[in-house]
């Protein structure tokens, strides 16, 4: 009873992986470019193998001699059907697939073609989250965020990837294919959404313990959107309004939380850590892992470590209950 079960579960975990990453559901040009080739390879594979299903069949209801006959049978042109099978058809399929391959490449310019400008927004992987530098404008409108990208749907965004340890690769099938984040080289790719949604990517390089954890989320928002998302994210984190804010500001501040995060318009300044400037409006917390609330967010500032074992933060397990809810009242208000 137990085998069925497993055999069952097996197959539905890449189900469910192809339902969270539309890898066949575009939502832009270079999304749309390789769903084609996805739908015209599986065709293909299946005329392939209707054909090798056919030639089997006809190789097993053929006429057979016996064992009493001694002169060799009649192959009928066997060595044409070998060409054609083994090198022919072989050939043709392979190209027609090459052939194709190119036509979807000429959907993705390369870096030297983009480098005419700077880049809106750069990513660089850590062990195991992802931060946003967004760079459009003067310099004292660039700002950091992290795990969340936001753009405007209907016209491109040009990003630089980069990383800051090992190979990472950024992944979000419904906008473009897979491109690596290595270490001392900065790739540049140019996404698109034709359309305002909320699309999950991965990173698609083994990098480590928790790479199945290293989630990346991309917010395609209207013009009108997106351009208030810019000008809040802009501003410095929130001035505590209560005496529970201010409280759990403190906290932050000397609990070591600082050594590692920053906060614009506070002392803290690390940056081992996501910056946390707007930690408050993200959609969810730990690289995209857990939905942002209260009880998440309590759990993940106090036992990160049994939610993700490798993580680099560790367990904040010296605060009293009143300097959590504090801290996490903090955090929350941070839009």
């Amino acid at each position: 009873m137990k085998l069925p079960i497993r055999i069952l579960a097996a197959l539905a975990l890449p189900l469910a992986a192809f339902a969270q990453q539309r890898i066949l559901s575009p939502a832009g040009p270079a999304g749309a470019s390789l769903a084609r080739l996805g739908w015209f390879v599986l065709i293909l594979s299946l005329v392939v193998l209707g054909v090798m299903w056919l030639i089997l069949a006809l190789v097993l209801t053929r006429p057979r001699g016996s064992l009493d006959e001694h002169e060799p049978a009649d192959t009928g042109g066997g060595q044409n059907w070998i060409f054609i099978g083994g090198f022919a058809f072989p050939a043709a399929v392979l190209a027609i697939m090459y052939i194709a391959g190119l036509d979807s490449m000429s959907h993705f310019p390369l870096s030297g073609g983009m480098n005419t400008k700077d880049a809106e927004i750069r990513i660089v992987g850590h062990q195991w989250w992802w931060e946003l530098q967004y760079l459009g404008g003067p310099l004292n409108e660039h700002f950091t965020t992290a795990n969340e990208i936001h753009i405007p749907a209907g016209r491109t965004v040009d990003i630089d990837l980069a990383s800051e340890d090992v190979i990472h690769s950024f992944w979000v099938p419904a906008l473009h294919g897979k491109v690596d984040l290595i270490p001392g080289q900065m790739n540049r790719i140019r996404i698109e959404a034709s359309h305002p949604g909320v699309f999950r990517g991965q990173c698609a390089e083994f990098c480590g313990a928790e790479h199945a954890k290293m989630i990346i989320s991309v917010v395609a928002e209207t013009p009108e959107d997106y351009n208030r998302w810019l000008a809040r994210m802009r501003q410095p984190g929130a001035v505590p309004s209560t005496d529970e804010q201010t409280r759990g500001q403190d906290v932050f501040l000397s609990g070591g939380c600082s050594l590692c995060h920053t906060i614009d318009g506070t002392l803290a300044a690390g940056t081992v850590g996501p910056n946390l400037t707007h930690i408050g409006s993200r959609r969810k917390i730990a690289a995209n892992l857990l939905d942002n609330n209260t009880a998440n967010l309590t759990a993940w500032v106090t036992h990160a470590r049994s939610l993700k074992p490798a993580v680099v933060m560790p367990n904040m397990t010296q605060f009293s209950g009143d300097q959590l809810r504090e801290l996490v009242v903090y955090l929350e208000s941070l839009k």
